[in-house]
């Protein structure tokens, strides 16, 4: 399979009930092939509802972040390994040596075996901070420099993709090159809500800054008919 081919629409699945998770997903299933399990979802239902969502045939981003000492992350994905997702979340403030640490445990786990070698995927800065949020946690540095500074490391350190904020992509792609995984949330239609979101833009502006994927949660997960939401987001971007 090629990732490229899948629908660059991602519902996130915002729920802690697995069964409404489940029915949402079912709705949208002709515009995504690919669902977010995040850390709501994965606390509730637990490696059963990534389980769930792949016998409903849909391929999982589990985005749980993480982030912790180096053996500590290393030992828990590859345990996650098993569950074959197509893509994990570590954050990179984790480090090189525990981003570096991780890559070689999945690949030494999955080599030689029948479990398919999940995507790393790179969080730098979330998309609910704000430069003042930042400031107050001691980073002085612009957003798009911490962006920036965060995504190379990745790249040195053997990531996958990389979650960019649709107001940094267009730099991390000029930065990371055409190879690696541009994945955007805080993506909304003209006009809606932004939600908790700061950083925001349309899927429009989102691809063509060099996304490789979008991330819609509330605004699809929340509509009265989803699957119109998912289908007018992708003929926003002409995707459709």
């Amino acid at each position: 399979m090629e990732i490229r081919e899948l629908s660059p629409l991602i519902l996130a699945l915002d729920t802690s009930d697995l069964e409404e998770a489940r029915e949402k997903a079912a709705r949208v299933r002709e515009s995504v092939d690919i669902v977010k399990v995040g850390l709501q979802l994965f606390a509730s239902a637990g490696t059963r509802g990534v389980e769930a969502l792949k016998d409903d045939g849909f391929e999982v981003f589990l985005d749980i972040k993480m982030i912790d000492i180096p053996n500590t992350v290393s030992s828990a994905i590859v345990a996650l390994c098993d569950l074959e997702p197509l893509m994990l979340t570590l954050h990179t403030m984790g480090g090189q040596e525990m981003m570096r640490g991780a890559e070689i445990a999945v690949r030494e786990h999955c080599d030689g075996t029948s479990i398919r070698k999940p995507l790393l995927i790179g969080v730098t800065v979330l998309t609910s901070l704000d430069m003042l949020a930042l400031t107050k946690i001691g980073i002085s540095d612009s957003i798009e420099s911490q962006v920036e500074r965060l995504a190379k490391l990745a790249k040195e350190s053997g990531m996958d993709g990389l979650v960019t904020s649709p107001l940094e992509t267009l730099k991390v792609r000029r930065e990371v090159g055409p190879e690696m995984l541009l994945i955007t949330p805080g993506v909304r239609l003209e006009g809606t809500s932004q939600d908790d979101q700061k950083r925001v833009a349309t899927p429009v502006d989102a691809l063509s800054a060099g996304a490789d994927f979008i991330v819609v949660g509330r605004p699809v997960f929340r509509a009265g008919d989803p699957a119109e939401v998912a289908d007018e987001i992708l003929r926003s971007a002409g995707r459709d």
